[in-house]
């Protein structure tokens, strides 16, 4: 006995010196980069954001619902606004209202530099009107604050790449590498006119890009438990989604004598069974990338468990599973939006639907999701069907690339005091639809995220500091001088 405890205590003793190695070993993956000089932004810019807020390229879910009136006023208004950039880029026009804009460059050996947007917006609900703080439409300018929709998401980005573009035109500056800007019309509502077809036209041109980078996360404020400076996060991948619809079909009648089981109550027991059994959580490869980047800018606990994975897999994913926030990081995630049925009170209805809308992790595939809820509700009564709008999860792209590096660099060139990371986006964008082009595709907007704004995403007083609309400018113009280099 004395020698198997012996043997434990020993074993013990190795383990936690592994444990303590790895973690006094934990490299910093911060890069050492010079900060560059503020340069000056034009006040011009600011009004120019303005403007464009003030046009109201909103996408509605029905098609027929949109302005097109609106979409050809930006049209304009980029040729007005940006009169170098009109003339000496070559511009093509994608199902009238998305663009594309080409900067030729000077090395045609260098594959090109994709730099992305778009032009639409989310509506605003008439209820809500009032309790903004500023008119939505009105790209207002009050306490260094520019208000209304679109000043995040995704105005900034679109705005700051030409503003930053005619400002190196006026320095007769010509990129090495051929960078193509490409703003879609229809992000909101899916891409298929907008950044498919743009896809589709680049792809028939034979573009193979070296990197796109797109919205996606931004510099986060207080967001990232246990480190107390600014995180810039990058997304490197991003969850596919698909909606099921389930639906039954039994014999209703009327209220008063009711069969032991009804249509509403064979669809709320399947509902209940999908989310009293969730997806297995995972630590998918973008998780573990960010954890290789901030665990060493962490307190020592967090390090450790950081620095050790596999051994506190299920302590880093208990921790993660504690906030929504941290769960959809971690799991497929399941969502009931939308349960209908019956249309009287005292009348049980013959049919009931529900609408299940699943975000789903790398290496998950929407075939294995399909199969995993018919597993789980094992009733044959409920019929299911897939969603049209729905998409793959794609692979993590690389952290030693290109295309990272570049925006490593640039970030911390602008921002010098953040950490980097890269990180998984749980929502959608448009670059899913730019695979074709590029496996390496990365997702970062240039502002600050906070307790404070993250809500003004689709929601209520969207805004955005001037200064940070100018950091965001001084931002692109770094970005297009440090692609324009060679590997």
């Amino acid at each position: 006995m004395k020698r198997i405890l012996q043997l434990l205590l020993l074993a013990l003793l190795i383990l936690v010196g592994y444990i303590l190695f790895n973690t006094f070993t934990f490299p910093s993956k911060q890069i050492k980069v010079e900060a560059v000089s503020p340069s000056e932004v034009p006040s011009s810019a600011t009004q120019n954001l303005s403007q464009a807020i003030q046009i109201k390229t909103v996408s509605n879910e029905n098609i027929e619902d949109i302005d097109s009136a609106a979409f050809y006023q930006f049209r304009v208004f980029i040729k007005t606004a940006y009169p170098l950039i009109d003339s000496l880029l070559e511009v093509t026009y994608i199902n009238e209202f998305s663009m594309i804009f080409k900067w030729q460059g000077l090395d045609t050996a260098l594959k090109p530099g994709i730099l992305m947007g778009h032009l639409d917006v989310v509506p605003v609900a008439e209820e809500n009107r009032s309790s903004w703080s500023a008119e939505p439409f009105g790209g207002e300018i009050k306490d260094g604050i520019i208000w209304g929709r679109g000043a995040i998401d995704d105005k900034v980005s679109v705005i700051g790449t030409l503003e930053a573009a005619e400002l190196l035109l006026q320095e007769r500056f010509q990129p090495k590498r051929t960078m193509y800007f490409c703003f879609g019309h229809d992000e909101e509502i899916g891409g298929e006119f907008g950044a498919v077809s743009i896809v589709k036209h680049l792809k028939n041109e034979g573009v193979k890009a070296e990197f796109v980078i797109d919205e996606g996360f931004a510099i986060t404020q207080g967001l990232v438990p246990g480190i107390d400076k600014d995180v810039a996060l990058i997304g490197t991948a991003e969850k596919g989604f698909v909606s099921l619809h389930l639906s039954v079909n039994m014999e209703g009648g009327h209220s008063s004598m009711p069969e032991p089981e009804t249509t509403l109550d064979v669809l709320a027991k399947a509902v209940v069974k999908l989310k009293e059994n969730p997806f297995p959580a995972e630590l998918v490869r973008p998780v573990l990338d960010f954890m290789a980047h901030a665990g060493p800018e962490m307190p020592f606990i967090q390090k450790m468990a950081f620095a050790n994975p596999a051994l506190f897999k299920s302590m880093i994913i208990s921790t993660y599973e504690a906030q929504p926030s941290g769960n959809a990081i971690v799991r497929t995630t399941t969502a009931p939006t939308i349960i209908s049925g019956g249309l009287k009170e005292n009348v049980i209805p013959y049919q009931a639907k529900a609408v299940v809308n699943f975000r789903i992790l790398p290496g998950t595939s929407i075939e294995e999701v399909k199969a995993r809820v018919k597993e789980v509700i094992n009733d044959e009564r409920i019929t299911i069907s897939e969603s049209a709008f729905n998409s793959e999860a794609p692979e993590s792209s690389s952290v030693d690339s290109f295309g990272y590096q570049l925006l490593n660099k640039t970030i911390k060139q602008i921002f010098p005091d953040v950490i980097t990371t890269p990180n998984l986006v749980v929502g959608a964008t448009d670059s899913r639809h730019y695979y074709p082009l590029s496996p390496n595709i990365y997702r970062f907007t240039p502002f600050y995220l906070n307790e404070d704004n993250i809500t003004s995403f689709h929601g209520i007083n969207e805004r955005l500091p001037v200064e940070e609309f100018e950091d965001a400018v001084r931002f692109y113009v770094q970005l297009l001088r440090n692609g324009s280099i060679s590997r």
